[in-house]
């Protein structure tokens, strides 16, 4: 915690308009920091930013982070209205699941342009201005799916792997200027999406499945981004923590989705 002769510090979330993102900026908020939210969904983005209640300390932005622009512009907003940034959370993520045969070539580099290009841009936009106050630290939100591949996951599992190596290649560089760079692999989380695409069955699986018989909570993965942005994980760089309950340990498949996957497409 900064001190009261010291301006509070400043986190950018990406993808912060609702889900973990948003529970992302509400633990930063929490912990006395300043939160810019980045979002290309305006119309959830303003009212949720509006609820926090903070005018003065939080700053919304509808921005598309696959677009190199975008993100740059974003940034510079973001500098000028805070003056400066310690943390970015690369939040912003998108998801197909689709066979691999009927997942389209758009479908593929719209999920990749977000979910890797976007952390790309964002930490190489944040990171000259972290070092202007001397360094800071960014968490990539991969997924479980980046760390064993699932059933109708070619997109979002291979972008996810991705994004873990990233993270590797952003610690190993940008650490030798004092940005610490770490990724949380999320497994399955109780999101209002979660609750839209699993159903039944598949809660059934994951329950089976992990280790501690239940979904993991935003509150759970905004704690542990919060930890790797604190001075408490000052010695923590490159690193990947599954934060799913033990599912990337059980090493068990999800019987249901493998069961879709082999059905035979409907005939029109």
């Amino acid at each position: 915690m900064n001190t009261s002769t010291s301006p509070s510090p400043v986190a950018v979330v990406t993808g912060g308009a609702r889900g973990i993102g948003l529970e992302i900026g509400r633990w930063f908020l929490a912990h006395g920091w300043r939160v810019a939210l980045i979002d290309i969904d305006r119309e959830t983005l303003e009212p949720a930013a509006a609820a926090l209640d903070r005018p003065d300390a939080v700053l919304a932005l509808h921005r598309d982070v696959s677009d190199p622009e975008a993100v740059r512009t974003g940034i510079d907003a973001v500098a000028s209205h805070f003056g400066r940034i310690d943390a970015l959370v690369n939040n912003a993520g998108i998801a197909v699941f689709k066979p691999i045969g009927e997942t389209s070539f758009e479908e593929w580099r719209s999920v990749l342009g977000v979910n890797l290009d976007g952390a790309f841009l964002c930490t190489q936009a944040c990171a000259p201005v972290m070092l202007r106050t001397g360094g800071g630290a960014v968490v990539n939100i991969a997924s479980i799916s980046g760390l064993r591949a699932s059933t109708l996951r070619v997109a979002y599992g291979t972008s996810k792997a991705a994004l873990i190596h990233l993270t590797k290649q952003q610690a190993v560089e940008l650490g030798n200027a004092g940005i610490r760079v770490n990724a949380i692999a999320p497994g399955p989380v109780e999101t209002e999406m979660a609750k839209l695409v699993h159903s039944v069955a598949i809660r059934s699986d994951y329950y089976d499945t992990i280790p501690l018989g239940r979904y993991g909570t935003t509150e759970e993965m905004a704690a542990t981004v919060g930890f790797l942005c604190s001075p408490a994980a000052s010695f923590i760089n490159g690193q990947v923590i599954a934060v799913d309950g033990g599912f990337d340990a059980a090493g068990v498949g999800l019987p249901t989705l493998r069961r879709r996957a082999g059905q035979a497409p409907k005939e029109d």
